[in-house]
This record gives C-alpha cells, structure tokens and sequence, in this order.
C-alpha cells in the first residue's frame, strides 16, 4: 500500500525536533552506517528530514533517451540509496519489491504512482493513482505492486530519491488481466 507523506508540522522547513535538516552527504553517513535493515517508517523519517542541494545531487544527475536512469548514492547489506532521473513519459514496469521496502522522495517535477492488486486466480488488477509533487513522499511496503513514472504531459524531468531496505535484488514483474508473474533484475546503475 504506497502512501503519501506530507511534512509534519514540526519538519516543513526540514528541522526534527532540534535537529538541524540532514543533507545528502549526512544522510548518506547515515545510510552507510546500518547494519540492520531499517524500517519503512525510518526511511520516510530520514527523507522527510532531507533536503539536498543542487550542488550535492548534480554528480547524480544524468537522462537518457529511452527509459529512466538510476544513479547510486550508497549502498550495502542493509539498504541503498539511488537518484532517478526521467524524460517525460518514461516509467518503470509494474513490479513488487520481493521482500524490500522503498521509500521515495521527489526531488523536482512529478512523478505518478499506479499501485496494482494481485490474485493469483484473477491476476494483476489495477487499484489507485495518485500524482506526487517535489518536496513529497510515498513508500512500498511487502508485497506492495506498483509503477513509477513522469507523465507525458509534465513536459519537464523529474528526479526522484529512493532508498530501499534491504537493496533491491530480483523484482517481480506483472502485466495488467494476466496472472503471469515474471521476474526482472534491474541494471546495475551507473
């Protein structure tokens, strides 16, 4: 079930009780120092408390024609951290986490979000869309279904964070009225 998060009160200019906004280098100490495989809710706490400049993202910035781009921030045995970047009309296939959880910020323009249903029986049915704007965030839990994508009718690029716990491996892949499961492993990014 991907959800929405809005800001709390307390962190719309970035600040958690105290603390000062993590930038993307303190949060990437962060990341680099788990040894366990931090909870959805932490990921949506360490995203909702970010925010990065556009000098420290520019070294993960990078479109292609074609599909979108995946940039690694961080990774290791318990969570990765990666910037996407996408074209008008580009999106990834509907798919499932198998056992991860993600959480995604949008970082500049906006990204839609399709969540899907599955029965093995009836297959993959279609369940919301919801449009996400810069600043906001959603997550996919176990066994959430999803795709990601920048509408064509944006006519401007979207860049999106994503930390996942534990990294992504092998995803499950679906196609919408068939029961067919598939698997897909995403390129290693660059």
């Amino acid at each position: 079930m991907s959800t929405l998060l809005e800001p709390s009160a307390n962190s719309a200019t970035g600040v958690c009780s105290n603390s000062q906004p993590l930038s993307l280098s303190g949060l990437v100490k962060i990341l680099e120092s788990q040894t366990t495989s931090p909870s959805l809710a932490q990921l949506y706490n360490w995203l909702e408390n970010t925010r990065i400049s556009a000098d420290e993202l520019r070294p993960y910035l990078g479109f292609k024609e074609g599909t979108y781009w995946r940039h690694a921030v961080c990774r290791n045995e318990s969570v990765e951290m990666l910037v996407l970047c996408w074209r008008p009309g580009q999106r990834t296939v509907i798919h499932d986490h198998n056992g991860s959880q993600g959480a995604v910020l949008v970082q500049q323009g906006v990204m839609w979000e399709t969540t899907f249903t599955y029965d093995e029986a009836r297959g993959l049915a279609y369940n919301s869309a919801c449009g996400y704007e810069a600043g906001q965030i959603t997550g996919a839990d176990v066994p959430d279904i999803h795709q990601l994508g920048n509408p064509d009718v944006s006519e401007r690029d979207l860049v999106t964070i994503h930390i996942y716990s534990p990294p992504l491996g092998v995803l499950h892949t679906y196609k919408p009225g068939s029961a067919l499961v598939d698997i897909y492993t995403p390129v290693d990014p660059d």
